[in-house]
């Protein structure tokens, strides 16, 4: 196990801000977790669990010890005459889960195609994509108490899920460490293309028998032509979360703004899309020095350079001001902060 001081980790995240952390280390097995855990040097350091750093804006060098998870391992743990269970460990690319599921003709995860991070993100933030959240598959996760070094299973009802929310973004965030997850995923596929840019790509790529691996595909390319890839232009996918209003308020809104794109939920309230309210400000495509929003996809700020993660962060609030003065609508950041 090696610790390394002033450690950059403009690598280690898809914005690439150029920021130093205190202490790293690399995490390969619980054992090593636990040994650095408890050394005394340590106890009083804020710690920070780093995946794939694909949901997180840096302001500032982290005063503090960054344990990189790189956990690894996935394994069909049980089945039966509906389902496989699959675990995968927390350190794991969250694609190339996707990808062994879809090979194996495990379905339930290919509308969750192409996202990036790790599989330990995933339940954090509740990951989801054209009509699937994790909580739909979800069966477990274990994770290590920081404190008690005590390893405890969660299910899916105390893992509180919501939208992009779950109960170690709340009260206990910075408590757990996740060191995997379990996925509970279907024999009998249940395909799921309600999303109407599913079904034209799929008409594009003119597939006949609709497969897992075609939605998957389908998904990728969707993808792939509306989001610009980290490795060539530093992002963290969608800045916002979708807001969500009262359908009294919609009715409101509609009459001066009729052309506003939402989508009904369950519980009788409206989802208003991000993306459009923030392109309607006037904010798609402008850039601030080094910072800006994508030309093809409002909803996601980019570094085209050497921004600063506090510059990205002005400009976030700058679309918030917007949003808030011409809608009445306050968006929430989806990423994180630090």
């Amino acid at each position: 196990m090696i610790i390394q001081e002033n450690y950059p980790l403009k690598k280690h995240n898809t914005f690439g801000i150029d920021i130093l952390s205190k202490y790293y280390s690399e995490i390969n097995n619980v054992d090593n977790l636990i040994s650095i855990l408890s050394d005394s040097k340590f106890k009083n350091e804020n710690k920070l669990i780093l995946g794939g750093g694909s949901n997180i804006l840096f302001t500032k060098n982290v005063d503090g010890l960054v344990i990189h998870n790189k956990l690894k391992g996935i394994e069909l743990i049980k089945e039966d005459a509906v389902f496989y269970y699959i675990k995968a460990a927390a350190g794991e690319v969250w694609h190339e889960l996707v990808m062994y599921c879809v090979k194996k003709e495990y379905a339930g995860l290919e509308n969750l195609s192409l996202i990036p991070g790790y599989v330990g993100a995933s339940p954090m933030q509740n990951i989801g994509a054209y009509g699937v959240e994790i909580k739909d598959i979800f069966l477990e996760l274990e994770a290590l108490n920081i404190e008690t070094l005590s390893i405890k299973k969660f299910t899916k009802d105390e893992c509180k899920f919501g939208y992009r929310e779950s109960v170690f973004k709340k009260e206990f965030k910075n408590k757990f460490i996740i060191l995997s997850v379990t996925f509970r995923l279907t024999k009998i596929p249940k395909f799921n293309i309600s999303y109407g840019a599913i079904e034209k790509e799929l008409e594009i790529m003119c597939v006949k028998d609709l497969s897992i691996a075609a939605i998957s595909q389908a998904v990728c390319n969707i993808r792939s032509s509306k989001l610009p890839d980290p490795k060539k232009i530093g992002n963290a996918g969608s800045f916002f979360k979708n807001p969500e209003i009262e359908k009294s308020r919609f009715n409101s809104l509609v009459q001066t703004f009729p052309d506003i794109i939402a989508y009904p939920l369950d519980n009788g309230n409206v989802k208003l899309a991000a993306g459009w309210l923030i392109e309607q400000c006037g904010w798609k495509g402008k850039v601030i020095g080094d910072a800006g929003v994508h030309k093809l996809q409002a909803l996601v700020l980019v570094n085209y350079a050497n921004a600063k993660g506090a510059e990205i962060l002005d400009l976030s609030g700058k679309i918030i001001q917007s949003v808030d003065k011409k809608f009445g609508v306050q968006l929430e950041p989806e990423v994180n902060v630090l």
